[in-house]
């Protein structure tokens, strides 16, 4: 069940909270300057036939404790392996029928951020990730090639998956364990 992810809910306002506030003033006025994409974090839930997706980690929050998103897009059988897509909307983007992140970046319009976190929970396991090309190929095969796995860590003894790329994967992902540490603590 999606709901084991529980302990997730309060990690994650904090992980919020940092990527929202931690700026400073030039930093600011950079993003006054140029908006945010809205591409520096996605999460995705696999149950039932249905793949639901986010990109506002307190929607994302908000359905791991009710199971529910109250605004939403629904595209039926449109899943990697014709599973209904359910994108969780957040208020900002409910009258929105184009320039939503989420979907732009799941149809490959959008690239996520360099500085980019992930996390997909499928078959019973959290795979976590650094990029979302990494993310969107384990979607697709259902598999990640390179990795770097750690049983019964996850916050109801799930097994995490540190999914690696060409690029990370001599060196233990250190970074992005403790990112998922930090994003789910209680």
């Amino acid at each position: 069940m999606f709901f084991r992810h529980a302990p997730l809910v309060a990690a994650l306002a904090g992980l919020a909270l940092l990527n929202g506030c931690a700026g400073n003033v030039k930093q600011d006025e950079k993003m006054a300057a140029h908006p945010s994409l809205n591409n520096e974090d996605f999460y995705e839930v696999h149950h039932e036939g249905r793949v639901y997706l986010f990109d506002d980690a307190q929607t994302y929050r908000a359905f791991l404790s009710t199971g529910e998103t109250p605004f939403r897009l629904t595209r039926i059988a449109a899943g990697p392996q014709g599973e209904t897509l359910v994108f969780g909307l957040a208020k900002a983007d409910k009258e929105k029928s184009a320039g939503i992140a989420m979907v732009d970046m799941y149809d490959g319009k959008l690239k996520g951020a360099d500085d980019f976190y992930g996390e997909m929970s499928m078959d019973g396991r959290i795979y976590v990730f650094s990029s979302y090309d990494d993310m969107a190929q384990v979607r697709a095969t259902g598999e990640a090639s390179l990795r770097y796995t750690e049983i019964g860590a996850g916050p109801q003894g799930q097994t995490v998956v540190y999914v690696l790329n060409e690029t990370t994967k001599k060196a233990k992902p250190v970074a992005l364990i403790d990112a998922f540490h930090k994003a789910n603590m209680n």
